[in-house]
């Protein structure tokens, strides 16, 4: 073996064993209660079910593993943190799983079923459950954040586009097992409404090395004219930036350092602000749509943005920088996916297996979300103030309290212990606003 091969290896052996201890300090999430369950049921069974004529119809032989049992399987096993296959195999025989009956499978079974179960109908789940779960956000009656109340009545929704790379697969079966050295387990995209967290299509690629640039096509395919989407660098193509501007979809992004660009006009020049109508790039990568670039300065730090909303009546400049850090959402987004929820955890070694646990834990992510906004609403606070990660380590207690007959409601438990749980977030201190205006 050469050295090089020596030491792909051993950064190899080094990653998993750090995967390892990370996953044995995830906290454990207690035996569910009725409450919990029926939820779930509410919320996915009936997706589930809808899903079933296209299951017959993929040539899906009615046995024991069918879709319902499946997605129960799954949903359990990430939702509760199981900390195996095999382990999550022992539960489904002895008492069955959510609005399953225990049944008598091997881990054999179970295993191959991961293995070659149409990660599609998952997906197809996603897909019914996504709209429900946006419009029960959009009638609830909590306060939004300044900067979402002020943003959603210029446009009619802030979505963010991003890619994330997925890591690194503990084993490989079938194809993978030949590839050298580690192998990751894909990258996807999302695009996601800012205000309400929830994502409103989400993508998969094999091929972790793919340019977010691939998304493109089907990120602008999705989105209505109107809305203000944000994204980074990763998604700089002036191509694309014309497209956006011919279907009236605006945008706020950032701007490479070695952009070249041509100065059309100046809208407003200070100390701390330069904004002005540039024509961006050159010769045969010029945008043929005006940009407007968008300057401050804060801290002896200058920031570049470039939006396609051209009047600054319509987007002051001072709250471009504002609206772009919405951009982060997305950035907590995928943390809580793969941190919380195990995406960055692969039980199974193959392409369909891991789109099968993706599809699963972005269903799971939307009821957490869904679970997260009812107890703002409760509380009376913007969705932005309450931690989903708390509310979703807040279960373990609710269910103690559960089956010790002192609650009944998961919403009602978290919002009368919100403070206790950590659920509302603790107030930062807040570092010099880019622009000193008053969207906090």
């Amino acid at each position: 073996m050469s050295d090089e091969a020596k030491a792909r290896k051993k950064s190899s052996v080094r990653h998993t064993r750090a995967i390892q201890r990370d996953r044995s300090k995830r906290p454990s999430i207690a035996p569910p209660d009725d409450a919990v369950e029926e939820r779930l049921t509410e919320l996915i069974h009936p997706a589930t079910y809808a899903q079933v004529a296209a299951y017959s119809a993929m040539g899906m032989r009615q046995r024991i593993l069918t879709l319902p049992v499946m997605m129960a399987f799954v949903l359990s096993l990430i939702w509760r943190q199981v900390g195996s296959v095999a382990e999550a195999v022992r539960e489904l025989k002895k008492q069955g799983m959510l609005w399953t009956e225990a049944k008598p499978v091997s881990q054999q079974a179970v295993s191959e079923r991961l293995r070659t179960f149409p990660a599609e109908l998952f997906y197809r789940v996603l897909m019914d459950i996504l709209p429900q779960m946006h419009q029960r956000w959009k009638v609830r009656r909590r306060p939004l954040s300044a900067a979402m109340r002020w943003a959603l009545d210029r446009f009619p929704d802030v979505v963010v586009l991003d890619g994330s790379t997925l890591d690194t697969l503990m084993r490989k079966v079938g194809l993978l097992r030949e590839a050298d050295g580690q192998v990751l387990a894909g990258r996807i995209a999302a695009l996601v409404s800012a205000a309400a967290m929830l994502p409103e299509q989400i993508w998969y690629e094999e091929n972790s090395q793919m340019h977010d640039q691939i998304f493109w096509e089907r990120a602008v395919a999705q989105l209505t004219g109107g809305v203000l989407l944000l994204f980074d660098l990763g998604f700089t193509n002036y191509a694309w930036f014309d497209k956006l501007s011919s279907a009236g979809i605006w945008f706020v992004t950032r701007i490479k350092s070695n952009a070249v660009y041509q100065v059309e006009s100046i809208l407003q020049t200070g100390a701390h602000l330069h904004d002005r109508v540039v024509r961006l790039g050159q010769g045969k990568t010029e945008c043929t749509q005006l940009i407007r670039l968008v300057e401050i300065e804060s801290a002896g730090r200058w920031y570049r943005y470039l939006t396609n909303v051209l009047d600054p009546q319509v987007l002051p400049a001072e709250y471009v920088a504002e609206l772009y850090a919405q951009r982060w959402r997305i950035e907590d987004i995928f943390n809580l996916v793969k941190r919380l929820l195990g995406l960055a955890y692969f039980w199974v070694g193959s392409i369909n297996g891991i789109q099968v646990q993706i599809w699963a834990t972005w269903i799971l992510y939307a009821v957490l979300v869904d679970l997260t906004d009812q107890v703002a609403e409760v509380l009376n606070r913007p969705f932005s103030e309450i931690s989903i990660e708390m509310v979703f380590r807040g279960l373990y207690h609710f269910t103690m309290d559960y089956h010790q007959g002192k609650a009944k409601d998961p919403v009602l438990f978290l919002a009368n212990e919100a403070d206790l749980l950590g659920i509302i977030k603790r107030k930062r201190r807040l570092k010099p606003s880019l622009t000193g205006g008053p969207i906090p």
